[in-house]
């Protein structure tokens, strides 16, 4: 199993009754794999991770064992409910999966999110390989309810994806018990919280306690020249570099740290090492408890770990390399062969002056060469907001620029809506544009509120974008098919030009949903009419290509879409069917 799938077994053998998270790389697999045990789990694809982290903690409160997950800058969104949910404490056990990513392989930062787990102050469990993630969660379940605390549950990229054995278990029965309305511990008005302050920090006292004694925690003894304290992907990357005699700390429950384990271990061997990827968190502490470590002052505090980089940095031992005589082909990141994000990107490329605000999804390409259409990237829902912030800045300096804010469909629903009603509210002289490709696709095409379908692959009521923006003030909502470049190009300059506030939606499907369900379609070149202009490129196909300076077609990668057709000066490109 993967990580991803050994988390959801685990979370079933535990016995979670209610789980709920918003998709993103690298957990992606959990929730996807949580399906299969729909006969005794109720999962859900939730608006956003916020909303996902309070509808399982509302089931929680009813005494049910509950699950949320979401990549590391998710927890982001959800902050606020974790961080007054450890004042509150549970009922029913109550987990949150964070699942970091080192080296930012899909994402726009690389933040420690272990640093959640102190400032929270909430149990921090970390699994190194995929037994631990199936068997550590029905340990977290325990200390949660033992402890009356969330638990963050956090792995990286590596143990997410990466696969070895399971052995599985049988799953243990949590009953929901009757619910019993308990507003003194629930409610959290200011006294209750100024009351839970004290409990949360004995709460803390007894866990420190505890993670000198939990079997998360182990120590290998061995040898007594070299001590290694480790925890996650970087015990096992540390097991292939020290010498077999090395002595480890292994940890599984890192926040609070077991201080007593550590000064025992410690008493053990001659130097320590402190092995972790990113922040010196564990080093931190350690340090700060006046225990003599090695850490950061060799092993970098940026990027994922390997093998290789550790012994380098521990040992000096530079990864042995030879010239194989072929040299990689570059292959930047661009927009699938018939993408709807496409024709969207080209025409507003073509407006004087346009600023574009985007987001976080497929659409981010939208800045790559050659459309080169995006001028910032933030966060999620940022295409709206940020959009209206450099709007307010160009009116007070009178700049006449227009700005185009994009969202994704699936973006929209998780947090373009308050931006939508933030440019309402704020008058603010840009123009809201949804690509709405009608799924979540840069996270693996997982449903959401607009695709009428939920997780479990039912019919679901399908929210209407267009109802959305009229009914927060929106009076002229132009839907425009993008592959249509000339009716693309006439909704964005109608919209500049409306009269009424106005907001575009740019409507087709997916067309990785779709492969499969119509004739094969593709778009050949005619090298007599072509003229080797190179508009073609413009579009950024990877399907079009230069051969002999001539357009060329690769019938492997086309779809047909038409786009690249419709910028030819010369027409010489169509469509052939069959």
């Amino acid at each position: 199993m993967s990580g991803n799938e050994a988390i959801a077994r685990g979370a079933y053998e535990a016995g979670v009754n209610v789980c709920s998270a918003y998709p993103g790389t690298p957990s992606t697999e959990i929730f996807e794999n949580l399906p299969q045990y729909m006969d005794k789990v109720y999962c859900e694809w939730a608006p956003n991770e916020k909303v996902a982290v309070e509808v399982a903690y509302g089931a929680c409160v009813a005494g049910a064992r509950t699950l949320s997950a979401m990549k590391h800058v998710g927890l982001n969104v959800a902050a606020d409910p974790v961080f007054t949910a450890a004042y509150l404490g549970v009922n029913g056990g109550f987990i949150i999966v964070t699942a970091d990513d080192p080296s930012c392989h899909s994402s726009q930062n690389e933040q420690d999110n272990r640093w959640y787990a102190k400032h929270a102050k909430i149990a921090l469990v970390e699994p190194s390989d995929s037994q631990e993630c199936k068997d550590f969660m029905r340990e977290a379940y325990r200390i949660s309810e033992e402890f009356d605390t969330p638990v963050l549950f956090r792995t990286t990229t590596r143990v997410s994806h990466s696969k070895s054995l399971v052995e599985l278990g049988e799953r243990e029965e949590h009953g929901i018990a009757p619910y019993k309305k308990n507003a003194q511990k629930f409610v959290c008005t200011p006294a209750r919280a100024y009351a839970n302050r004290a409990k949360v920090e004995a709460n803390m006292q007894r866990l420190a306690d505890y993670s000198n004694h939990t079997p998360l925690n182990r120590m290998e003894l061995r040898g007594g020249r070299y001590g290694v304290i480790s925890a996650s992907i970087a015990y096992e990357y540390a097991k292939e570099v020290f010498p077999e005699d090395t002595s480890f700390l292994k940890l599984g429950l890192t926040y609070p740290l077991p201080m007593q384990l550590i000064r025992e271990f410690a008493a053990h061997v001659e130097t320590l090492y402190v092995i972790e990827e990113l922040d010196g968190f564990m080093e931190t502490e350690i340090r700060a408890a006046g225990i003599d470590c090695i850490g950061k002052s060799v092993v970098s505090p940026m990027y994922e770990l390997n093998p290789e980089i550790l012994r380098e940095a521990i040992f000096g031992v530079k990864p042995e390399t030879r010239d194989v005589g072929v040299k990689a082909v570059a292959r930047p990141p661009a927009l699938c062969p018939g993408c709807p994000h496409r024709g969207f990107f080209y025409c507003v490329s073509k407006i004087k002056d346009a600023v574009v605000t985007g987001d976080i999804g497929c659409y981010t390409l939208g800045a790559a060469p050659p459309l080169n259409a995006s001028d910032t990237c933030v966060c999620m829902g940022g295409g709206f907001t940020v959009g209206a912030g450099i709007a307010r800045a160009f009116s007070l300096s009178g700049q006449k620029r227009p700005v185009f804010g994009v969202v994704g469909d699936s973006t929209f629903f998780h947090s373009g809506i308050t931006g939508a009603v933030e440019i309402i509210y704020n008058n603010a002289d840009m123009i809201p544009v949804v690509l709405d490709n009608h799924i979540t696709g840069m996270t693996g095409h997982q449903d959401n509120p607009g695709t009428g379908y939920n997780l479990l692959g039912e019919v679901a009521a399908s929210v209407k974008i267009e109802d959305v923006l009229r009914g927060v003030g929106f009076e002229n909502v132009i839907i425009v098919d993008p592959n249509d470049l000339a009716a693309m190009d006439k909704a964005l300059r109608d919209a500049m030009a409306s009269e009424k506030r106005a907001a575009v939606i740019v409507r087709r499907e997916c067309l990785l949903t779709k492969l499969g369900k119509h004739e094969r379609r593709e778009c050949v070149v005619d090298s007599d009419k072509c003229i080797g202009c190179k508009k073609c490129l413009a579009v950024g196909c990877p399907a079009v290509q230069l051969k002999g300076g001539r357009s060329f077609i690769d019938r492997a990668l086309c779809v047909g879409c038409t786009v690249c057709a419709q910028v030819c000066p010369v027409h010489a490109i169509s469509r052939k069917e069959g």
